[in-house]
């Protein structure tokens, strides 16, 4: 599953990151903590933690603080990993554990309690950052 994810995101880096697309995220702000980090809660439950990290990366070198820019990646992108089953490879991995073991944990059930989670730790993670920093 790695593997593949690795894969993937290579080929959307060779594919994807046009000039046009380095315009258009340069637009967003990602200097801003409260917009990097929900950048990163965007991304990364769109295609995982890992490879949303591995997608950013090319875009913190236009940044003014590199050190920041990193901390709100990390935060980010640990942090919303838990939002839905799909966040992050190591909830896949509990999940499907759990399901040999005769437990299921369905995607409405996790997202009940991954999405709150995730929302304040999230908020408080970006605040702490944005304030201190």
């Amino acid at each position: 599953m790695f593997v593949g994810l690795f894969i993937i995101v290579a080929g959307a880096e060779r594919t994807l990151l046009t000039p046009d697309l380095f315009a258009a995220i340069g637009r967003l702000h990602l200097d801003s903590i409260p917009v990097l980090s929900g950048t990163m809660a965007v991304l990364s439950n769109l295609v995982s933690n890992v490879p949303a990290v591995l997608l950013i990366k090319p875009f913190v070198a236009s940044l003014k603080d590199h050190d920041t820019a990193w901390l709100s990646i990390a935060m980010a992108s640990t942090l919303v990993g838990n939002f839905t089953v799909l966040g992050s490879i190591a909830n896949l991995i509990v999940v499907q554990r759990a399901a040999a073991s005769g437990v299921v944990i369905g995607f409405w059930d996790y997202f009940r309690v991954g999405a709150p989670l995730t929302i304040i730790t999230l908020a408080i993670g970006t605040l702490w950052l944005w304030l201190w920093l």
